[in-house]
């Protein structure tokens, strides 16, 4: 399961008990995954979502709020790139009451008239405020985190989190009532819609733990530990590497001087102090300057076994030339 569906169904696991609360987060599906449509002389309000729970979780709401007589229907299961789809269709005659609380439609002389910006009055308590984001967390939310501990693979080094929406509007509203949480995202548009992200991880978490999903809080941290863990150990791994390659590097070359002058005027032809430090050499090929001088009974320090190699370089230099 996705951590964003995991944090989903983490909300959706935990009761509302406020009436007004109740309401909000209903406010939250409409505004931000609901769609007008018609079906003969009925018109639906209908919410579409992968998760699974949020049928029944609507209609212990309904139920509480409404009475038993009034039920929303679900319509048939599709899938969209191997995820499943649910649908809840709310007839707007038959939940008139309810649309009208949650501030999605209206009665004027000309009737019912549908109303897209968010009515502040159903959000005037905190907690109402913060049912409303959970509504919409629930309804557009999408988020490209994954867990290491669900995949063997790479998860990336990002963190990303957005809501989708097709009403600009809604956004701008939307973003504002985050800010109050100091919670800020970024608006822009792709294709035929509207994208709020969050990027910053430590912003997503105090969005996460806003919503009440504290599981998905301590698993958005154990990643982040995990990943700086990973990052920490792969810069130590390369590191070594480079080391590695750095001393294999200067022992073939050192090994080719003393063999160029092995070859051209002999290794007895060197004072005593480089014969020494060239056997040594020939004998540790894979040996690091700092392995040399453990394995050498010459006193020396490891600029000074340096000092002695760059000499017989350059005498192997001007040999060549």
């Amino acid at each position: 399961m996705s951590f964003s569906r995991e944090s989903k169904e983490e909300i959706l696991s935990a009761e509302i008990e406020d009436d007004a609360c109740a309401i909000a987060f209903l406010a939250g599906l409409f505004h931000s995954c609901g769609a007008i449509s018609k079906s003969g002389n009925k018109i639906y309000i209908k919410i579409v979502s992968d998760v699974e729970k949020l049928f029944g979780y609507c209609q212990k709401i309904i139920k509480k709020l409404y009475g038993d007589n009034v039920e929303a229907e679900i319509g048939e299961n599709y899938s969209i790139n191997k995820n499943t789809y649910y649908e809840i269709a709310f007839e707007v005659e038959k939940f008139r009451q309810l649309l009208l609380d949650a501030g999605v439609i209206d009665y004027g002389e000309d009737g019912m008239t549908f109303k897209f910006d968010i009515d502040k009055n159903i959000l005037h308590e905190d907690e109402a405020k913060r049912a409303f984001i959970r509504g919409v967390y629930i309804g557009s939310s999408t988020s490209s985190i994954k867990l290491s501990s669900d995949s063997v693979q790479s998860c990336g080094s990002g963190y990303h989190m957005e809501f989708v929406s097709q009403s600009h509007q809604f956004l701008l509203e939307f973003s504002s009532i985050l800010a109050e949480y100091n919670i800020i995202g970024k608006i822009f548009e792709r294709k035929n819609a509207f994208v709020l992200y969050v990027k910053d991880v430590n912003t997503i978490q105090d969005l996460l733990a806003l919503l009440g999903a504290n599981k998905a809080v301590l698993d958005l941290s154990n990643e982040i530990v995990t990943r700086e863990l990973r990052n920490k150990v792969n810069r130590q791994v390369n590191c070594i590497n480079a080391n590695i390659n750095k001393t294999v590097e200067a022992s073939l070359k050192q090994v080719a001087a003393i063999n160029t002058i092995i070859k051209t005027i002999g290794l007895e032809s060197l004072s005593e102090d480089l014969q020494e430090v060239a056997v040594l050499r020939l004998a540790n090929q894979e040996e690091s300057l700092d392995e040399l001088l453990k394995l050498s009974t010459i006193k020396l320090t490891r600029s000074g076994l340096n000092h002695r190699f760059r000499k017989i370089m350059k005498i192997a230099s001007t040999l060549e030339e």
